[in-house]
This record gives structure tokens, sequence and C-alpha cells, in this order.
């Protein structure tokens, strides 16, 4: 297995990350969402390094079999963590492709480090630009939503996973896209995570402000979100993004949860093939969207 040391904790002890690094060409780092790890991108590092790509996949710290810190879950230090990877494996020209919460860590990246070493920015089903609502963001989510998850994480971790899951999804009654075996491995991969890592990465994601970071983005950019996602609303997130970044390409992929990766994983995999090696196409009138 393969790990790159991002750092020490306060008691002097090594934080290194576990990745995968597959295929050779251009490079592709992949940076998966909350709670999972970058086992969630399975399917796309079975597929992607096929088309003369360099795939990267990581998990952030915190979670599946990277160290596990008790500190360190804020934006800054993820963002910096990211500057790392891409440092040590000496990367140029990167696509980053955020899921989720991996979209803030492309954000603030871009605009903690100046975008060093990326060519291209992708945001999947991501927390950008701003969750919370508040008087200036009247369209984000309430607190009382979040701070619902960091009760139910400290009554009983395991049970808000495996319900958390079925949300993610999109399942209920008359609607099953994924398989219970599917929903076991999520919660044996969530399951992996720190308690501690689980609880402030949803904090961090909920109350960060990615506002001004995405101003600093001035490399092409796709973002991709699904209509029917409940976990984080489009119209908080996707729309949002959307507005913020003008020039970049908007696939609202119609009908899909927020697990969008594994749902629609073949028409993911195809637009982020396309965005990598083709590039983008700029939306005309801004604010438009391409609809599938």
């Amino acid at each position: 297995m393969s790990y790159i040391k991002v750092g020490s904790d306060a008691s002097g002890n090594d934080i290194n990350l576990y990745y995968q690094d597959l295929g050779t060409g251009r490079p592709v780092v992949l940076i998966h969402g909350w709670p999972l790890s970058s086992a969630m991108w399975d399917y796309q590092l079975a597929e992607l390094p096929k088309h003369n790509l360099r795939v990267i996949a990581y998990d952030r710290r915190g979670f599946g079999q990277s160290s596990k810190p008790f500190d360190g879950y804020d934006y800054n230090t993820l963002a910096d963590d990211l500057k790392v990877i891409l440092d040590t494996l000496d990367l140029h020209n990167a696509t980053l492709v955020g899921f989720s919460m991996g979209g803030g860590e492309i954000a603030r990246y871009m605009s903690r480090h100046g975008g060093a070493r990326v060519g291209k920015v992708a945001f999947v089903s991501s927390v950008t630009p701003y969750l919370l609502k508040t008087d200036d963001n009247p369209d984000g989510v309430d607190k009382e939503t979040f701070d619902d998850i960091v009760d139910q994480l400290n009554k009983d971790r395991a049970d808000f996973l495996q319900t958390f899951g079925k949300q993610f999804y999109g399942v209920n009654l008359i609607s099953h896209p994924v398989s219970q075996a599917h929903l076991d491995g999520d919660f044996t991969r969530a399951y992996m995570a720190s308690h501690k890592a689980t609880i402030d990465c949803a904090k961090a994601f909920a109350e960060t402000d990615f506002r001004n970071d995405l101003t600093q983005i001035h490399v092409p950019s796709l973002i991709i979100h699904g209509d029917a996602d409940k976990t984080v609303p489009i119209e908080s997130s996707g729309e949002l993004t959307a507005n913020a970044l003008p020039n970049a390409q908007y696939i609202v992929y119609d009908g899909a949860p927020h697990g969008l990766f594994y749902t629609e994983k073949d028409r993911l995999t195809d637009d982020l093939l396309t965005f990598i090696q083709e590039g983008v196409s700029v939306r005309q009138p801004a604010g438009s969207t391409i609809i599938y």
C-alpha cells in the first residue's frame, strides 16, 4: 500500500494519507465525499486509467486507510493536505474531481494555493458555495438540519450511517437504485473513519463559506449535480456554484440522487472523460444548463 506523509499531530506522530495511483498520462485526482473513502471511486478507478490518464485517489485524513489524528479537519488543513499530494507526486496540469465534501477542498485549494499544478476542476454533487442558511445566504440549509446530523452521530453513529446511506442514493419504498450489498459495503467504508473526523468534517462542510474561494477559480470547470439530491440539495449548491462560475459547464442529471457516482456511474465517467480530454463548452447564455 502507498502512503504520503502530510504532517505530524500534536504528539509528533506522522500523519499519512493512503492513496492509489493507477495508469499513465494526464493526471486526474479524485477527492472522495463524506463519510466514505477513496473506495467510493472503485468504478471510475477501473475505467478512467484505460484512457491514457494517470488517476490518483486518496483517503482524506481521518477516513479509510489514512491516519486518524484528533484534529485537522478544517478546510485549510484539508487543502494543505491536497497540496502535499500534488507536490509529492509532482503532478502537472492535473484535473481535480471533488465529490460532495471534496468540492470544498478544490475551492479552498484553488484560492489558498493559487491553483498550483491544476489545469481543470470538476465539482460533482458538491457542497459549494455555502450550504448553511444565513441572512446573506437565504437559499442555504437550516442549521437545525446539520445540528441533527451531529446529534445522531453522537448518539449512535452506526445507526445514523445506515439510515443516511439510503437517503444518499435515493432509496425509498418504490425506488431501489442500489443493492443492500452496496449499502452494506458503504457502511463498512464509512465506519472505518474515526468518530471525531466524521463529526468535525460534517461541521466543516456545513459551515464553511466557499463563495470567495470560487472567485479565485480561473481554469476550465465542470459542475455536475442531480436534481433529486436530498443530501446536498441542488438549489443550495449546484445552482449557486453555477452562478458563481458562469463560464463553467453545468450538467444536471435528471432524477439523480446525491450518490450519482454509483447510480449514474457510466454517464459520470463519460462526462468526466469528455471534460478532461476535450475541454469545456461555455454555457450560452450564462445560467443555462445541459440536462441529460
